[in-house]
């Protein structure tokens, strides 16, 4: 479990709020309506007010970067870092997940350079589960992929989200995609957290 409590951004007036465990909830807004700040938040990298609470551990007592593995954000654009994409993985992910996410089993072996950017979202999002974390926050995690890619990462998401039982927060703009991955969904407006039906 994820909480929050009077949680206060920048653009966000004080909300309090649960994700469950293996659900998702889907964070929609308009831009600029502080989605990704209240991500960064949540995984304590901006300033903030208020709590926040894993399961009964507290952000405020936990060292910022253990919070930052347990509690893990994949930003719209990812980060690299070294040439290759091995140097980016502890351990080498599961071929199975490669092939899930439309990605041959030597994709470890490309240079970063050659990568489009929907393959470095899809390397983002394995490279995030494979660091074992608890919660997962992700910033429209299919943005720069065409349809029969999103329809494979959000199968592939669903899955791991279930089998691990992660709180999730997931940034998404397509009612389609709410509509099909969604256990709950809120709507970012005028700094408040609006319920709305996912279907």
């Amino acid at each position: 479990m994820l909480l929050f409590k009077d949680l206060t951004t920048a653009n966000l007036t004080p909300q309090t709020r649960q994700l469950d465990n293996g659900r998702i909830v889907c964070l929609s807004g308009a831009s600029g309506s502080g989605k990704s700040l209240l991500l960064r938040a949540l995984a304590d990298l901006d300033a903030h007010e208020g709590e926040v609470f894993l399961d009964v551990t507290l952000q405020s007592a936990t060292p910022a970067h253990l919070w930052r593995q347990w509690v893990r954000l994949v930003p719209a654009e990812s980060q690299w870092w070294s040439d290759s994409v091995r140097d980016h993985f502890a351990e080498s992910p599961d071929p199975a997940d490669l092939n899930a996410l439309l990605l041959p089993d030597t994709a470890l072996e490309w240079p970063v350079s050659r990568l489009s950017s929907g393959e470095k979202q899809r390397l983002a999002l394995l490279r995030a589960i494979s660091t074992a974390p608890r919660a997962l926050l992700l910033d429209e995690p299919t943005a720069n992929l065409d349809q029969t890619a999103r329809l494979a990462v959000e199968d592939w998401l669903i899955m791991k989200i279930r089998a691990n039982d992660w709180p999730t927060l997931w940034v998404a703009h397509d009612e389609d995609q709410i509509q099909r991955v969604a256990d709950q969904h809120w709507q970012l407006e005028s700094g408040q957290l609006i319920e709305l039906e996912p279907a």
